[in-house]
């Protein structure tokens, strides 16, 4: 267990959770489901049973190893070892364990793939850091709730997992509203590196002009992405 502490990675053990997750993801026999973290398999037989294809991939190889004698039988399931967030493949619904350490690399990613929906599984408080307000804002929360609509479905304990995490985790559905590039995510995050000065000191470091005095804590969401995109424009 100690390599799966270094990844970030806590396996669901709860059957009665995972049937959950599965039902929330809404899954047809249209839909290729692409799953992160294969880990023991408590999703990615209920996964097989609801979709054309699922694609299912774990950083640990010796899991999927596991994976494959476990699930033989299953024709419609494909199993990659491997970073998930490097592959190339399409789907329509994603669903994932996400692991702690990777959670904003996730949601970044995710805001630059084309797909319908998913079900992903937090730490409670990155969670509570997509949907913040105001104050407690960071550029992930102007990421996730541009890219996305999010959904809370429910809380998990942390006895739930093996090992147990030190936090509870949090049920999310995310739907895609918009896909965000790769160079406006990294604007976002960079006004944010900026985000007690002014929009006109923001600007300035862009080498744009303003004569707006608010700063990024004042600005909504939308108005973050847009001066991101105004300091992209040649």
């Amino acid at each position: 267990m100690i390599k799966r502490k270094l990844l970030g990675q806590h396996f669901l053990n709860s059957q009665l959770i995972a049937e959950s997750i599965v039902s929330e993801a809404k899954i047809t026999k249209n839909d290729i489901v692409y799953e992160i973290g294969t880990g023991l398999g408590v999703l990615t037989p209920l996964l097989c049973k609801k979709a054309k294809k699922v694609i299912s991939v774990d950083a640990d190889e010796n899991l999927i190893k596991k994976a494959k004698n476990t699930f033989s039988d299953i024709d419609n399931l494909v199993l990659k070892s491997g970073d998930g967030f490097k592959k190339k493949d399409t789907f329509s619904v994603f669903v994932s364990n996400l692991p702690y350490s990777k959670s904003k690399d996730a949601i970044e990613w995710l805001a630059q793939r084309t797909f319908s929906h998913g079900v992903i599984m937090v730490q409670k408080e990155f969670a509570q850091k997509l949907v913040a307000k105001s104050k407690d804002r960071k550029a992930i929360s102007i990421i996730a709730t541009h890219a996305f609509d999010i959904e809370k479905i429910s809380n998990v304990n942390k006895n739930n997992f093996s090992p147990p995490p030190k936090v509870d985790s949090v049920v999310l559905k995310i739907t895609k509203k918009t896909d965000m590039d790769k160079t406006l995510i990294s604007t976002i995050n960079e006004i944010f590196s900026y985000r007690r000065k002014t929009v006109k000191n923001i600007l300035k470091q862009f080498h744009k002009e303003s004569d707006l005095e608010k700063r990024v804590d004042t600005l909504t969401g939308d108005e973050i992405v847009n001066l991101a995109k105004q300091i992209l424009k040649k």
